[in-house]
């Protein structure tokens, strides 16, 4: 099914008429609007896990779990709304007396308007029509359009009925949710001049062409892409001769973990050399089992990324997991750290699905020089023990990406208030988290009043709003007391 050019029309016309009462909807009736959308999937998750597991064969359990992830994100920036801190209130009075004379000025975050939202494959619920993108655009008071992901469809169209639905029901305007299909639809979307920012989840290739598309239109907009992260984790010698076993038994269960087919997957690992890590990982990957992919695409690419790997001679399969019938089988490829310090492009090029690459290294020399060379990531994670000197290790680590993990494993990311899910790039297209309270930051924009009349200011920089709000008066930050 593919949305037609007229109907995108239709859509962006009903997006571009609810813009402006999204922006200029009071904190009460947005976070209602965002709790509507929760109750109602939590009212509806029998029947949508029953779609999404038929559509992603990704489990029962899983996907449950995944709904309640969903709508706990929904309430999240339901409470943000009512916070108030994300609006960066500032009031600067006005100052005849200054040198020049100031003007009074206030300054606020404004929603951008009509937000394009791209759906992931491997997230169906809480990366999908609305995952973290929609709920933060939708927090930041804009509408959203949806271009709905071909490996869940139905998913797709009913996740979005049911917000629609809900969103009629608590009196958002009409406009606030729409959803695309096929791929032309959705280029034309990001190029809509209507749509003035958009969010992805997805390969690098394809979020590069839609990136390309965003900044190249006439008024180009911000594109915020996830795409692709090998996320690397270091196992210094310490750690290794401290508690091999468990690493191991972490890193498997971490890569394996979905089928591999998580953003954070621990795709290269740093072991020093003459351990004996491998043998122990090669005896705990024996027992794990693979399972079906997402979608044929998927399927297809992830032996033939194994393959390109092999390619290169310093590559060599150390052991699989258990035999599946129907789908991927783990795997576990070793290799040094010189030849990923010559050949980082080949060797560092992310597969998804269930494989790990082992990297050895025989010095700090040699681990620094090839750490140097990896990409930027989602995560970096560092196993070591007290007393160890990693100091360079973490400085180097820190570079490479958006969250830095001390003695766990990557797969998992927090909603937070305090969370960081992006990186350099290829991980993301921006400095901005895709998850987490300040996923907001992307879909607002700075505006000043300067010397405007009280009664046409935007309600929360009006001083009887300020009083309860959280702000910067004067460069004097103003915490209302609870």
């Amino acid at each position: 099914m593919t949305t037609s050019l007229e109907e995108l029309t239709r859509l962006t016309d009903a997006a571009a008429a609810a813009a402006p009462i999204w922006r200029a909807s009071s904190a009460d009736d947005r976070a209602a609007w965002l709790t509507a959308i929760a109750d109602a999937l939590d009212a509806h998750v029998d029947e949508l896990v029953e779609i999404a597991d038929r559509e992603t064969r990704l489990g029962a359990t899983r996907l449950r779990g995944e709904v309640g992830r969903t709508t706990g994100q929904l309430r999240l920036f339901a409470s943000v709304v009512t916070e108030g801190s994300y609006l960066e209130l500032i009031v600067d009075d006005a100052a005849s007396d200054a040198t020049p004379p100031r003007p009074e000025l206030r300054r606020m975050l404004i929603g951008v308007g009509p937000v394009a939202v791209f759906s992931a494959s491997n997230f169906p619920f809480a990366f999908s029509v609305l995952g973290g993108d929609t709920a933060s655009a939708f927090a930041a008071g804009n509408p959203v359009i949806v271009k709905a992901h071909s490996g869940h469809p139905e998913l797709s169209r009913r996740t979005a009925a049911i917000a629609a639905d809900a969103l009629a029901a608590a009196g958002a305007p009409d406009g606030s949710i729409a959803l695309i299909e096929g791929r032309e639809a959705g280029n034309a979307l990001v190029q809509h001049p209507v749509i003035q920012a958009a969010g992805f989840t997805g390969s690098v290739s394809g979020g590069r062409a839609l990136f390309d598309l965003a900044t190249g239109r006439p008024d180009p907009i911000p594109f915020y892409g996830e795409l692709g992260s090998v996320n690397p984790v270091v196992v210094t010698p310490g750690a290794a001769a401290a508690r091999v076993a468990e690493l191991a038994t972490g890193l498997v269960g971490s890569f394996t973990l979905g089928v591999g087919q998580f953003c954070t997957k621990p795709g290269v690992v740093f072991i020093p050399a003459d351990t004996g890590f491998e043998d122990v990982v090669a005896a705990s990957v024996a027992a794990a089992a693979g399972g079906p992919l997402l979608t044929d695409r998927i399927t297809s690419a992830f032996p033939d990324g194994i393959r390109d790997l092999l390619t290169d001679s310093s590559v060599e399969i150390l052991a699989h997991g258990a035999e599946t019938a129907d789908g991927a089988r783990p795997v576990v490829l070793t290799t040094d750290a010189a030849a990923v310090t010559a050949r980082a492009e080949t060797l560092l090029a992310e597969v998804f699905g269930p494989v790990t690459l082992l990297v050895r290294y025989g010095d700090a020399a040699e681990l620094r020089a090839a750490l140097a060379a990896v990409p930027g990531s989602l995560t970096a994670t560092l196993h070591s023990e007290p007393g160890e000197d990693v100091a360079d290790v973490v400085e180097l680590l820190q570079l490479r990406a958006g969250r830095v993990l001390f003695a766990g494993w990557p797969t998992g990311v927090a909603v937070t208030w305090s969370q960081q899910h992006g990186g350099p790039w290829p991980a993301t297209t921006s400095l901005h988290t895709s998850v987490g309270a300040t996923a907001v930051r992307r879909f607002l924009r700075p505006v000043v009043y300067q010397d405007a009349p009280e009664a046409l200011l935007p309600a929360p920089l009006r001083d009887a709003s300020l009083a309860s709000l959280p702000h910067r008066r004067n460069g004097v930050l103003q915490v209302p007391s609870a």
